[in-house]
Parts: structure tokens; sequence; C-alpha cells
């Protein structure tokens, strides 16, 4: 991997980054970032890192699609297309999905796919500078990458179609108020905000963090009875752990635990 790579990566104490790299054209996503951007999740994951974070370089954070490339072979754009999903869409779920923690870094505006790689994160940090524009049906496209379902888990299914149909602009505070991120702060403070919150991630219990994903992501899927069944396996899961002897002995000692992960 260069640093001319459309996505850089690297997994290092714990902490897997991805990056995406091509703010010359803001970060848009085309059939080489695609497969850069898939491999760089796969090597991540495949990592087992404890904390994730996905930020962008540049201005922006991602444009979405390289609409270039879809204008330099319209004739073929749904096979194109086809082509860039093709490896992103596994990869998406493999992110979204794996037990660790997950932290975007949303550097700045965004739109299209854009909004599917900010939203797959547990924790959305966003810059003052962030705008969000959908853009899809704009221009005759409709919502991939999982932009229409992160997007509806977290304003409702009525919301999210205004914004994809209107596609009218929101601003980082518009976006917080509406839980759309979950906070924002200068431009200049992001790097150090995201870095003190995976400091606090790293020092937590892994294995608790991943059942709470389990948990918290499938709710809505599951009656109670289901649920209440399923938070009994996880709770004995938990209490069985070194994790959770450490954590209430600490408790008791008051002072601070020291999970092993």
């Amino acid at each position: 991997m260069s640093a001319e790579s459309p996505v850089l990566w690297s997994v290092e104490n714990g902490v897997g980054r991805i990056t995406l790299n091509r703010p010359e054209r803001a970060n848009a996503v085309g059939l080489e970032s695609s497969r850069a951007l898939a491999a760089a999740i796969d090597a991540v994951v495949a990592a087992a890192p404890r904390v994730v974070v996905l930020t962008g370089r540049g201005r922006l954070f991602c444009a979405g699609g390289d609409i270039g490339e879809f204008v330099a072979d319209q004739e073929n754009m749904a096979g194109l297309i086809d082509d860039i999903l093709a490896p992103l869409h596994p990869a998406l779920l493999r992110l979204a999905t794996m037990p660790a923690p997950v932290i975007t870094a949303v550097n700045g505006p965004l739109g299209g796919a854009g909004i599917a790689l900010a939203l797959c994160g547990d924790i959305v940090l966003a810059a003052d500078t962030m705008k969000l524009r959908a853009g899809y049906s704009a221009i005759g496209l409709t919502p991939d990458a999982g932009a229409s379902w992160f997007l509806s888990r977290r304003v409702g299914a009525s919301k999210a179609k205004e914004l994809f149909l209107l596609n009218d602009s929101m601003s980082a505070d518009e976006c917080l108020r509406l839980g759309i991120v979950n906070a924002v702060c200068p431009a200049a403070e992001l790097e150090q905000r995201t870095q003190a919150l995976v400091d606090r991630l790293l020092a937590g219990a892994a294995g608790a963090f991943a059942r709470i994903k389990i948990l918290c992501d499938g709710a809505e899927h599951r009656d109670l009875a289901d649920h209440l069944a399923l938070e009994h396996q996880m709770m004995l899961a938990s209490a069985a752990s070194a994790d959770a002897r450490e954590g209430v002995r600490a408790f008791s000692e008051k002072r601070a635990p020291k999970f092993g992960g």
C-alpha cells in the first residue's frame, strides 16, 4: 500500500484505521477505490482490532460515487455500478457487523455513498464543516452501500425519504439535532476528539462491547420474549468472562478496571 493508494489502512496497538485517500476527487468511490476500500476493510477486520476508525483525507469526507466515471461509461453505467458495488457491499456488511466498535470521523461534507460510509459507524463524530446532501435522486439514481438503511435507522423512514427525495443540504448542527451524528466538534479538534474516544474504548471490555452491538443492532427485529432470552444468554456469557470478574473487583476496590479484552 502506497501513499497514492485511494484508501489507506493500518492496524497498530489494537486500533484499525481506514482513510479515504482521494482528496483531489472529493474521496468519491469509483471502480478502483471501491476495490481498494473493500480490501482495506477485509484486512482490518481480519486483524481483529479492538477499535476501528474510518475517516477521509482532505476537505471532504466523501462525495459519493465518482460521477466522472459514470459520465465516461454512461452507456454501460449499470454494469459499472454493479462492478463497484459487488466488492463494496459485502465489505461494508463485515465492517458494520464486526465485534469491535467502529468510529467514523466525518471530516467534512458528504453525500451519496458517503452517507453509508459515515453512518456505518457505531459512533459518528462530525466536524462542524460537515454538510449532508443525499444527491441520488437529483441524478436519477437510488441509494446504495446501505445509505437508506443506515439513515432510516437513525431518523426513521419518513425523514429518510424526505432527505433522499428532496436532496436538501443539512448542516452538522442539523444532523446532530436529528441524531444522524452523535457529536459535532470544531474541525481542528476532530482528530483529538476521535483519539480521546479511541482511548476510552480501548480501555473497555471488548467482549461486552461485542455483545452490546449484537443486542442493540438486532433489537428492532426481535419481539420482547426473544430479546429477553438473548439478553439472558449474553449476560451469562459476560458474567463468565475474566473481564467481568475484573470489573466487579475493581468496582468493590474503588479503582479503574484493567480489562484484558
